[in-house]
């Protein structure tokens, strides 16, 4: 699953409530036209650009941009935007692909094939909206809103949009797209409140720094006005605002039905419309409210995927982010135990949801521990009729039929002897000639050197190796999809610590807990793999990380 950020890196700059706004908008919107169409009715920006601009803000739009306008229109914001005083906002769509460098927003167009050198030198580094955004210490918004999509990375690619290099002072909104935009569309109409309860109404996630308040976007009209003035308007202003605040508490169709009929030209009546909108075109708001009303942080909301992938209901990731396959899964699980399939959860469906997956995980692990003993036994009758012999066939039969063995160091051991036996005593174009295939090690190559040396000294370990690459083909490849799917996960030393240490705790023999996964590591997750009836690989993927995560939790 490819996630995209729905477009755009939108920068605010702010002045005081005092001031006339000053405040300058970048727009870069690399999103499908779909969802354009949610944002602005049109599939295009130039509607709410103008909504910027009639707020005294200065706005520049690229939208569907290649790599060159993305950085320039970056660069042209960056130049001229006024670090010295206000805020900034940023809010960035499109599509993200992360590296081992940094995260990366991608030009607009078919991104199927790009590599990893096309992204560091086409795409928009989310660095440099960072760098922008650090300037602003306290005052500065960065918001993501993610759609996913199916597609596949290349190799030094990942899906995740980590959040860990956020800058001190940085604040970050992330959450689905619909629900970014949503929120986004209401800025121009900010007019210098609080927007942080405008965000956790949307159903975004905060990151980073987190104040109290966030006030954005002031206008011009907030500039004080004369006494007589103020006095003139002071009466219906309070009660305008009295009306507004309990609209706000109440959060309901009917309370900004209310508001709009005592005030149907009010100061707040634009904002109004805009939430009796999101309220009316959502048919699950209450929960939904009751969801954001938790305040769920982005570990919970990852506990939560774990639990429903645990049983049994695909989340597309654990990542945090409650997107469209999260949504899924949780209507999946309530429609299973007979709850309102609204897609969102209370306090009492996450307890519920966290018992059966602590239930589910305890019975996962006495199949496993059963099944274990069994492979076990098996292994060991095996191995007295084989490798127990002492001899070389016996060997090769035992690690062909258990290649990850109780007794598999002990036989892999024993014939890389007679394989270093066979190598002193072989000629020396002999031996030159099997380092050369070793070093290859592919059926091809095997095959290479019993066609050039047909009685020479390694023709044994030659046909063992052209046998195990012609009939684990598919085993092969499963490997190489799995080496992939663990270089996504973007696995630090402590979680590979961890994964070790749960593994030595199992008595699987990982080897040393250091975080680095060699051979010993991979045939203990092999073996950890083949007791729970996992995709057996030897790489942690999602599904092994999750029963891994949950077998920890339990001990």
């Amino acid at each position: 699953m490819m996630r995209i950020c729905a477009a755009a890196a939108v920068a605010l700059t702010l002045a005081t409530p005092a001031l006339a706004s000053d405040s300058d908008v970048l727009i870069i919107s690399n999103s499908d036209p779909s969802v354009l169409q949610r944002l602005t009715g049109g599939g295009n920006l130039d509607a709410l650009r103008s909504a910027f601009e009639e707020q005294g803000m200065d706005a520049t739009l690229a939208s569907r941009a290649n790599g060159d306008a993305m950085r320039s229109a970056f660069a042209t914001f960056a130049s001229t935007v006024d670090f010295a005083s206000g805020d900034i906002a940023m809010a960035l769509t499109g599509q993200f692909v992360s590296t081992d460098q940094g995260t990366y927003l991608l030009p607009a167009g078919d991104l199927q094939d790009m590599t990893l050198g096309e992204v560091l030198t086409q795409g928009l580094p989310l660095d440099a909206v960072y760098a922008v955004a650090a300037q602003f210490p306290a005052r500065a918004l960065v918001v993501l809103g993610e759609v996913e999509i199916d597609d596949t990375l290349p190799p030094g690619l990942s899906l995740d949009v980590p959040l860990r290099d956020v800058p001190q002072g940085v604040t970050v909104a992330i959450g689905p797209a619909g629900d970014a935009l949503d929120f986004f569309a209401q800025l121009p109409a900010a007019n210098g409140t609080d927007v942080l309860p405008m965000v956790r109404n949307a159903g975004l996630a905060l990151d980073g720094f987190v104040p109290q308040t966030l006030p954005l976007l002031p206008h011009p009209e907030n500039a004080p006005a004369s006494v007589s003035e103020g006095d003139a308007d002071e009466e219906p202003n309070v009660a305008d605002a009295a009306a507004w605040q309990q609209a706000v508490s109440a959060n309901t169709e009917a309370s900004y039905d209310a508001y709009l009929t005592a005030f149907p030209e009010g100061q707040n009546a634009d904002e109004a419309r805009q939430r009796l909108a999101s309220i009316r075109a959502e048919p699950f708001f209450r929960e939904k409210q009751i969801e954001t009303d938790l305040a769920l942080s982005r570990d919970a909301r990852r506990e939560i995927q774990r639990d429903l992938s645990l049983l049994g209901y695909n989340t597309r990731g654990i990542d945090g982010i409650f997107g469209r396959g999260t949504r899924g899964a949780v209507t999946a699980w309530q429609n299973e135990n007979g709850l309102t399939a609204s897609g969102y959860l209370n306090t009492d469906q996450i307890a519920r949801l966290d018992a059966q997956a602590e239930r589910r995980a305890a019975e996962l692990e006495e199949e496993a521990r059963l099944r274990q003993a069994e492979l076990e036994r098996q292994d060991r009758a095996f191995w007295a009729e084989t490798g127990a012999r002492g001899d070389e066939p016996g060997y090769r039969a035992y690690l062909k039929r258990f290649p990850d063995g109780v007794f598999a160091e002990n036989a892999q051991g024993q014939l890389s002897a007679i394989e270093e036996q066979r190598r002193a005593q072989a000629e020396g174009e002999d031996r030159a000639r099997w380092q050369v295939a070793r070093q290859v090690d592919t059926e091809a190559g095997y095959r290479a050197y019993l066609a050039e040396r047909p009685n020479g000294a390694f023709v044994e370990e030659a046909r063992a190796r052209i046998e195990y690459f012609s009939q684990n083909g598919e085993q092969i490849a499963i490997q190489r999809q799995a080496q992939a799917e663990e270089n996504g996960l973007g696995l630090n030393v402590a979680a590979r610590r961890l994964a070790e240490q749960r593994l030595t705790g199992l008595g699987l023999k990982p080897g040393t807990v250091d975080g680095i996964f060699d051979e010993d590591t991979r045939r203990a997750l092999r073996r950890y793999q083949d007791a729970r009836r996992l995709r057996v690989s030897g790489y942690l993927d999602q599904a092994t990380l999750v029963r891994l995560m949950a077998d920890t939790i339990l001990r």
